[in-house]
């Protein structure tokens, strides 16, 4: 209104100034070309007036305008619990915020965007982890004009692999690329390195102007006690494997979801206070049971010291003895909630993950299960076997397929028992299956992997990981 008001008022301006000229003209313009030359320049600046006072919308949004993208990309669900800190962060300090999955993102959505923030991690040799494939495919491949984004990315990794952070590192460099502006540097974490995490806690509060926050912690661990402990392969060539199962002093801590990760503690010996850096583990039992079971086999180093995880777990502490530990959400490999088919691929400890999803599916009623497992020998490394073979043998385990490397004849390995049973996968694949994969990183999980694409092709296996229907938790 005020813009319009003003506009009027120079019109009525120019109306007078014309009235007077053509009154100035006549007597004092010698002639008629001096007349329209004044005429022309008096209208010119009129003009120039109208134009420059008329009001006009930016061009684009002001760079702060909207809410603020808060991107995850997890594996075990650690990038998922720094997102929702971050966005608690945004929001404390009076921003709005819109948390999303990557897998749920598009390139339109990250042109509109005008702020961005990314926890992604790294699994794998390098990896995006399954949940990024179809943004790696159909985002990053594609390319975008984000010139309008300002974004930072946290990317997560474990400096004991080669490509640390490679899939933050990537994400970051792709987003250069395509124009966007970083609006402070990438932080880079190694294995939930509590400083760096300060720092990024410390650069989003700077970013939006809000008060510095309390410095964000690792959630402290809970106190339960070591309850038994069973080795499962005697007699085998392979490392010692063990049933592990712990009791919490509080049983409201019996609460957690097949699929979650259990973060241990472990200490140097018994009666040291000292920590070490914490190990992760799948969880193989459900709180019905009663207690936190696992199946962890002992690390030994080179020069024939234990590991220091699997060592406190499977020889150091004793029965009775305290275990530091908390329980991770990891909801990218929990249970399906309906009754759809379930395949579920491993070998080693990774029975752990399939067994406790397994307990989940037969207290639901679910009964469309097929397992396909791989060991080493028949006799020696049967890892919960029985118990495998009772709940096939009661229908609750739709198709068991046990793979034994040292044995013939027949298939070695899980993947080679995929291949030839293929129809099967397919037709299993088509009445909706979900897919889940749980054990050895080296060897196992990439030996899957080629032989599901094998069998499904590419395509079709990226669409089942961005409908969660391809699951993997993989070490």
């Amino acid at each position: 209104m005020a813009g319009q008001l003003g506009i009027g008022a120079l019109l009525v301006l120019a109306a007078v100034l014309f009235a007077r000229w053509q009154d100035f003209s006549g007597t004092h313009l010698g002639s008629p070309t001096h007349a329209a030359m004044a005429g022309a320049a008096l209208a010119a600046w009129t003009g120039w007036v109208v134009v420059a006072a008329w009001p006009r919308r930016p061009a684009v949004p002001p760079r702060d305008a909207g809410a603020i993208l808060v991107v995850h990309a997890s594996q075990t669900g650690f990038a998922i619990e720094l997102a929702e800190r971050t966005a608690a962060l945004l929001r404390d300090g009076g921003a709005e915020v819109d948390l999303r999955q990557v897998s749920t993102l598009t390139a339109g959505d990250l042109v509109s965007a005008r702020r961005a923030l990314f926890i992604a991690s790294t699994t794998g040799e390098g990896d995006a982890p399954d949940i990024a494939t179809g943004f790696q495919r159909e985002v990053m491949r594609a390319g975008a004009d984000l010139h309008a984004l300002r974004y930072a990315v946290l990317a997560l990794g474990d400096r004991d692999y080669d490509d640390f952070c490679a899939f933050g590192r990537d994400l970051d460099r792709w987003l250069r690329t395509h124009g966007a502006i970083p609006w402070f540097d990438r932080v880079d974490v190694d294995n939930g390195d509590e400083g760096a995490l300060r720092h990024w806690q410390h650069q989003v509060a700077q970013a939006i102007g809000a008060a510095d926050q309390a410095d964000w912690s690792r959630p402290a661990y809970q106190p339960w006690r070591l309850h038994e402990r069973a080795l499962l392969n005697e007699g085998s060539v392979g490392g010692p494997c063990f049933h592990v199962a712990l009791v919490p002093e509080d049983d409201a801590h019996l609460a957690w979801h097949a699929g979650d990760v259990v973060e241990i503690g472990p200490r140097r010996a018994r009666g040291h206070d000292e920590r070490l850096p914490h190990r992760e583990y799948s969880i193989a039992s459900v709180p019905a049971d009663g207690a936190l079971h696992l199946v962890v086999r002992q690390q030994r180093h080179a020069d024939g010291t234990l590991g220091s995880g699997s060592g406190w777990l499977t020889a150091l502490a004793q029965p009775g003895d305290t275990i530091d530990l908390r329980v991770r959400r990891n909801p990218g490999f929990h249970a399906p909630a309906d009754d759809r088919p379930v395949l579920l691929v491993g070998n080693g400890t990774g029975i752990a993950g399939l067994r406790a999803l397994l307990k989940t599916r037969l207290a639901r009623g679910h009964h469309r299960n097929w397992l396909l497992f791989g060991e080493r020998h028949a006799q020696a490394d049967r890892l919960h076997v029985d118990e495998l073979e009772h709940w096939h043998g009661a229908g609750m385990l739709e198709r068991l397929d046990l793979v034994w490397s040292r044995e013939s004849p027949g298939p070695r390995y899980v993947q080679d028992r995929l291949r030839t049973a293929s129809e099967t996968v397919r037709r299993f694949v088509a009445e909706g299956a979900s897919i889940y994969v749980c054990g050895s990183l080296a060897g196992m999980a990439p030996g899957v992997d080629t032989a599901l694409r094998e069998i499904l092709g590419d395509s079709a296996i990226e669409q089942l990981a961005a409908a969660g229907r391809y699951r993997r938790d993989v070490y």
